[in-house]
């Protein structure tokens, strides 16, 4: 008997994503940390990418392990086929608490918006990890 989605290779992908790297930030961060949920998304403007919803992440992981995070970041967007323009993580406002790390291709409304923004934290809300600039 499969699952409740059925056995599928999105899901089966999703859930071996999810817990492959769920267990690679432990080891990096050397603490328990959570993915609480991977969701794979599309919105209405036309942006698409990977929201990784976290749960014992602070800025300060970021900031000391960034080139080892960036590196899972785009191997879990390689495992899922997502080409992103930007990588980020969505801070709770007024805190140093991560609640999400995020991987967007972004559509030609929304690219301005982070192209404006300069260095780490171009909204209190974002601290971003890549974003590839348009030549």
């Amino acid at each position: 008997m499969g699952n409740i989605f059925g056995e599928n290779m999105i899901t089966t992908e999703l859930l071996k994503n999810r817990a492959g790297f769920e267990e690679k930030i432990r080891k990096l961060i050397g603490r328990p940390i959570l993915l609480i949920e991977l969701d794979l998304f599309a919105l209405p403007c036309g942006c698409a990418g990977i929201t990784a919803n976290m749960r014992g992440l602070e800025v300060d992981d970021l900031e000391v392990f960034e080139p080892q995070l960036i590196a899972l970041l785009k191997e879990m967007a390689a495992n899922l086929d997502v080409k992103p323009t930007v990588s980020f993580a969505r801070l709770v406002p007024g805190s140093s608490i991560v609640a999400s790390l995020n991987w967007r291709t972004l559509c030609q409304r929304c690219y301005p918006e982070f192209a404006r923004g300069e260095g780490k934290t171009p909204r209190p809300d974002l601290y971003l990890l890549q974003f590839e600039r348009r030549k």
